[in-house]
């Protein structure tokens, strides 16, 4: 049964109801519509979306190996995928072979041939019908209203907060979702009079100007500082300033900061560990100490990469039938190390979930660890409810997390996943031109923002087509189809009006669809807010517009 939207909710509704916005993208988007409607999941091969990516298990190249590959063997004639191939490899070849965080890193934001940062192809898009994904705010404009709304009910709900509120956003793609966020923001004067300054945090210098041309106007200069690229909003006339990283901007006590992450945890670099059984043995004298046993016990060893062998194929590396073997065989593997690593000796005991599984799973538990997560979410309840480094008096502001993983609390294992061309790929080919991804460990996000302050609390995460019903998409939808065929009506009607109908209803169903694989099912939502003893949750959450 869909959620009932709440009353207090309808009459935020009924102001926002008011405006007749119309964008062409809900069609475009839905131009990929006869593609799967399955995300990240294991119930189908195809990945029309970001989301759509799949089985949940590793490519072929990936599958655990504990051997040694003789790195001294790869041959500097061996002709790589791309140029950040070669430069893994030479890197690998002089230091050994490196955790995959380390290359999941260089393969999104490397100088060389990054995924975001570094783009070897001119004009590439990695977003839309063109790119390799399609997220949510590029299939509905309403997807983005209704975050827009969410914050607008947070601040009603805080008291009204005149001045000091920031609008934050950490990988905002193209700038759709903060557009979309914006024009609605502005149907509610007195929240938008109350913003001071809008944060973007991205690392991609291209898409740092696409955003910039979208918020701000193609003809709008950018200037830079010690703190990042400014420029002027064209909705508010409000400074809009981009940084590289969130620590570049100011923690203040008296700021109310609205902070959104929309599909941005699960392209964090992740750490994977296999647990295995160490038999009794006569260390030498010098030996690590941590590989000395007298007795057989249980040790985590990290997942590290290392090059294929040369002349590999798809069917030597035996690439799953999951995967599509349209891009050259992957230049790179999983294997397990021999030794522990430095990582392996510290992370999988960072958290009491994580040596849960050490003792209750056993010999062949896999683990897969972000600490990069643990540290936005720290620095998201920082900002929000203070720290020992940053007091905060009276805790305030918000986040909203938006992203697909386990809700229940399990850790993710063996989720990394790649995409190209809307097409679920190795994630160990073409480093550079693939997209690479793994589950967000929700429990953790939630365990970090707690641990680094007293003055938040989380909530969720619940499932995205919930979060959506409840803030009500379908009313949203249904007063754009009403506008859409009272315009048909005046211009003599024709069938593109009616087209347009069934896109909006087609995109919104999509958003929430909670079948099997479905984006409302495997796409969740998570709040952190101000600690108030859970006298009131948030819209979404199972909460009520409070403060009007």
């Amino acid at each position: 049964m869909r959620p009932v939207v709440p009353l207090r909710l309808r009459g935020v509704q009924q102001r926002f109801a008011r405006q007749k916005w119309i964008t062409p993208r809900v069609g475009q988007a839905l131009q990929t519509s006869h593609l799967s409607s399955a995300v990240r999941s294991g119930s189908s091969p195809n990945a029309d979306t970001k989301s759509h990516l799949g089985a949940r298990r590793l490519s072929g190249a990936a599958h655990l190996r504990n051997q040694n590959l003789g790195l001294e063997d790869v041959e500097d004639v061996r002709k790589w995928s791309t140029p950040l191939a070669k430069q893994l490899a030479d890197a690998i070849s002089m230091t050994g072979p490196i955790p995959l965080a380390s290359f999941m890193r260089m393969c999104l934001t490397g100088d060389v041939g990054g995924y975001y940062t570094g783009a070897i192809q001119e004009n590439r898009d990695q977003f839309g019908l063109k790119g390799d994904f399609v997220t949510s705010p590029e299939i509905s404009q309403v997807f983005g209203e209704l975050i827009g709304v969410w914050f607008v009910t947070e601040w009603l709900a805080q008291g009204r907060q005149r001045q000091g509120v920031e609008l934050i956003e950490v990988g905002p793609g193209r700038g759709t979702l903060m557009d979309d966020m914006l024009r609605t923001i502005q149907s509610f004067p007195a929240m938008a009079n109350s913003i001071d300054a809008i944060y973007m945090v991205e690392a991609s210098a291209e898409l740092r100007l696409a955003q910039k041309n979208l918020l701000c106007g193609e003809d709008a200069p950018m200037t830079e500082s010690k703190v990042g690229y400014h420029s002027i909003c064209k909705y508010t006339s409000l400074p809009i300033v981009w940084t590289e990283t969130i620590k570049s901007i100011p923690i203040s006590p008296d700021k109310m900061p609205f902070i959104i992450a929309h599909e941005f945890f699960d392209a964090l670099p992740i750490h994977a560990f296999e647990l295995i059984t160490v038999p009794a043995s006569n260390a030498k004298e010098n030996s690590s100490p941590s590989t000395k046993t007298t007795s057989s016990t249980l040790q985590w060893r990290e997942l590290v990469v290392t090059p294929t062998p040369p002349g590999s194929t798809h069917d030597s590396l035996r690439t799953p039938s999951t995967q599509s073997r349209s891009t050259p065989p992957p230049d790179f593997q999983l294997t397990r190390s021999d030794q522990p690593t430095r990582h392996a000796l510290y992370l999988p005991e960072s958290s009491p979930r994580y040596r849960a599984i050490k003792k209750t799973v056993g010999p062949g538990a896999l683990l897969e660890i972000c600490p990069d997560a643990s540290l936005y979410a720290s620095d998201f309840a920082a900002r929000i409810g203070g720290s020992a480094k940053h007091p905060k008096p009276k805790p305030s502001g918000a986040a909203l997390i938006l992203d697909y993983g386990p809700g229940d609390g399990t850790v993710p294992m063996n989720s990394l996943r790649g995409i190209r061309r809307h097409q679920r790929v190795s994630p160990f080919a073409e480093p550079g031109l693939t997209d690479l991804s793994a589950d967000v460990d929700f429990a953790a996000i939630a365990e970090a923002a707690i641990n680094a302050s007293e003055g938040v609390e989380v909530h969720g995460p619940v499932e995205q087509g919930v979060f959506l019903e409840t803030m009500g998409i379908k009313e949203r939808a249904e007063m754009l189809v009403k506008a859409a065929a009272a315009k048909s009506k005046s211009d003599g009607g024709g069938g593109s009006s009616e087209k347009y109908v069934e896109d909006v209803r087609k995109a919104w169903n999509r958003l929430v669809d909670r079948g099997p694989g479905g984006m409302g099912k495997v796409y969740k939502a998570l709040a952190i807010l101000p600690e108030n003893d859970g006298r009131r949750r948030p819209v979404g959450f199972g909460g009520d517009v409070t403060g009007q």
